[in-house]
């Protein structure tokens, strides 16, 4: 077993047949929240990883071609942005007006619940990207003199629980606009939420993107701003 998991192929094999396994049985059951890709293959790998005893850095080296891939996947969900450009600029106000909204309220939330369990300033800084895509936040969090780890892991869990959650409570609020539902779930889910969302299809993957890398842009101009405010 040790010879088997130390192999430089070990974790992209991993990865990779348990995200391919987790598709099939998301498929099956319905498109299941609980099913979600990303949210099963972070369990089973973190899992694999706890009974092997597999250091996370060697892991992280085994698939370091995923952690090369992430960028430029991250700039392929913003491709369904193109084709809902026109959409976008006439609906130009409301757009503003949710970003706006959503921003305010994503820091407002994260601010209120570090400082209720009285979180360091150095935590309550590297979540402030939780609302960002992956390798925004790791850039953000380098600006801010945050801890860039925990930033991306926030992120994540940020994206996952989003993604898991989002639709379904988009559903109990009777949001029924797929422009709406597109955008609430790339606004605060940001990556993984726009991959769920092209999932329910083309629009509101479109308008989850836009969604995402107008939330990234606003966030990078106001963080530091905020983060000087708060102490950082």
């Amino acid at each position: 077993m040790d010879q088997i998991i130390h192999q430089s192929v070990f974790g992209l094999a991993l990865t990779l047949t348990t995200y391919l396994v987790s598709l099939w049985l998301h498929a099956r059951s319905g498109r299941n929240p609980l099913c979600t890709p990303v949210l099963v293959t972070v369990v089973v790998v973190a899992a694999v990883l706890q009974v092997t005893g597999l250091e996370y850095a060697e892991y992280l080296e085994q698939v370091t071609v995923l952690t090369v891939l992430l960028g430029p996947a991250t700039v392929a969900l913003a491709l369904p942005l193109l084709a809902n450009g026109r959409a976008l600029l006439s609906a130009a106000p409301a757009v503003l007006a949710a970003l706006v909204v959503g921003a305010v309220v994503s820091l407002g939330v994260t601010i209120g619940a570090m400082r209720l369990v009285g979180a360091p300033t150095e935590i309550l800084l590297a979540a402030l990207p939780r609302s960002v895509t992956a390798p925004v936040a790791l850039t953000l969090a380098e600006q801010l003199a945050a801890s860039a780890p925990l930033a991306v892991v926030l992120t994540i869990v940020s994206g996952i629980l989003g993604a898991v959650l989002g639709p379904t409570l988009l559903s109990l609020a009777r949001v029924r606009d797929e422009r709406a539902r597109g955008f609430a779930i790339g606004l605060t889910s940001h990556g993984i939420g726009t991959s769920r969302a092209l999932a329910e299809s083309d629009v509101a993957g479109g308008w989850s993107s836009a969604a995402m890398v107008l939330n990234a842009l606003a966030m990078t101009v106001a963080l530091p701003v905020l983060a000087r405010l708060l102490g950082g």
